[in-house]
């Protein structure tokens, strides 16, 4: 160990966050594309909504179960090593795509295969470059990275929306691919797994510190982590509320707001572009949403972002019906509170369990987040094909979001509790 007197002028954690956001931007919109071309599958394969909505209810399932075992072998062997053989694996499968034919080989690449390797690049990646670089701004860096991942899902969806419309939905893997092919030698070069590699402190410290071994089994660690985590009320209203929070964001409206627009005669590209608008707002909101936790009460923070992402959700049916216009401002409202509460749920599971475990904890409580995600892609798919609408789904989702926000006043007593308990 020793101490470091003088800052540099740049400090490299910072081109660190910048590269994750990048490959977190670009992972994320990897995983739009089925929203995309769910319409064109049925129509050239013939596959039904709810048979290509099954498929990517496991990618969604298994991009979460994949968190605490990331965080794992990222301790284990770097997050660059792991950065590189998921973008790696993620090309290889993209270029795959283009020849399947059969409804199985699309639940193999882009259920099974696409869901363990964007689940390496996920949350937990960001927990973990924001927890090694940072104390000081921790939550801003969580903030933005968060946003990255889920602005990246939307930004890109009209560009690859008009490149399918106009020349096919195998160019969009293209151009996909060719993104990657830029992105691996940049993550190579320039990628760094912790601040002594540099020799520099975390960003907030002045001792330079070599990073904590990793001890254990790659795969019991995570278990016990897990274990550890379930003896707490905490870990289960934290997960119960991230449950609620994947229903009603990318299992829901990232996956089938693009079918529902459809549905009102909105144009594939249109509703893209819907979605490209919430990703800029969504942008704003996680970024000020990571300030914002880094100074006020995060569980106040998430009773109000459920609530306001129930009561926009409720809206939704009626700003479907009404048109452009109202659903312009949906894109807005939504977009706003998109995935806004991942920095208070990050800040809250540091604090009680943490920085050591918080990765893996995290990890776990985003396998819930998933698995809330993974319900509505498939339930409401069922849905709307037995009843012929969304309006039910996101109607449901609207009140779970409101339900949500009283769990999070939960987690307020059972904090208050355990600071009582540590002052007597």
């Amino acid at each position: 160990m020793r101490n470091i007197n003088l800052a540099p002028r740049w400090y490299y954690g910072w081109t660190v966050v910048s590269i994750v956001f990048l490959v977190l931007l670009v992972s994320a919109a990897i995983s739009s594309i089925p929203s995309v071309l769910m319409l064109q599958f049925e129509g050239e394969f013939g596959w039904s909504r709810s048979a290509v909505s099954g498929a990517l209810s496991i990618r969604i399932f298994l991009y979460g179960l994949m968190g605490p075992f990331s965080a794992a072998l990222m301790a284990r062997f770097g997050i660059r090593r792991i950065m590189l053989l998921t973008l790696s694996l993620l090309t290889v499968s993209l270029a795959m795509t283009s020849f399947m034919t059969e409804l199985w080989q699309f639940i193999a690449l882009w259920g099974i295969v696409m869901g363990l390797a964007t689940g390496a690049l996920a949350n937990v990646l960001g927990v973990t470059v924001a927890g090694r670089w940072f104390v000081k701004h921790r939550g801003l860096v969580v903030g933005i990275l968060t946003a990255s991942a889920a602005t990246g899902q939307l930004l890109f969806l009209p560009l690859l929306a008009k490149i399918s419309v106009g020349l096919g939905w195998r160019f969009s893997i293209y151009t996909t691919i060719a993104v990657l092919l830029i992105l691996i030698p940049v993550v190579a070069i320039w990628m760094r797994n912790h601040p002594y590699d540099v020799g520099a402190a975390p960003l907030g410290e002045t001792e330079i510190s070599p990073p904590a071994q990793f001890r254990g089994n790659l795969f019991l660690a995570p278990l016990l982590a897990l274990k550890d985590a379930m003896k707490s009320g905490t870990f289960w209203l934290l997960a119960g509320t991230f449950f609620f929070c994947g229903f009603s964001t990318n299992g829901l409206i990232g996956t089938h707001l693009i079918p529902a627009c459809g549905d009102f005669n909105i144009p594939v590209v249109m509703a893209a572009g819907l979605l490209a608008l919430m990703g800029m707002f969504d942008m704003a909101g996680t970024t000020l949403s990571g300030w914002l936790s880094d100074r006020f009460d995060s569980r106040w923070l998430l009773f109000w972002y459920y609530g306001l992402r129930g009561l926009s959700l409720i809206f939704l049916p009626y700003a479907l019906n009404g048109g452009y216009t109202l659903m312009l401002v949906f894109a807005v409202f939504y977009g706003l509170d998109w995935i806004a509460t991942v920095p208070p749920t990050v800040k809250l599971t540091a604090d009680h369990f943490g920085r050591e475990k918080s990765g893996m904890v995290f990890g776990w409580i985003l396998v819930s987040h998933q698995l809330g995600a993974s319900a509505a892609a498939y339930g409401a798919g069922v849905m709307r094909q037995w009843l012929g609408s969304y309006t039910v789904p996101f109607v449901t989702a609207g009140f779970l979001c409101l339900f949500a926000s009283l769990l999070a006043m939960r987690v307020v007593k059972m904090r208050s509790k355990s600071a009582a308990t540590v002052e007597a």
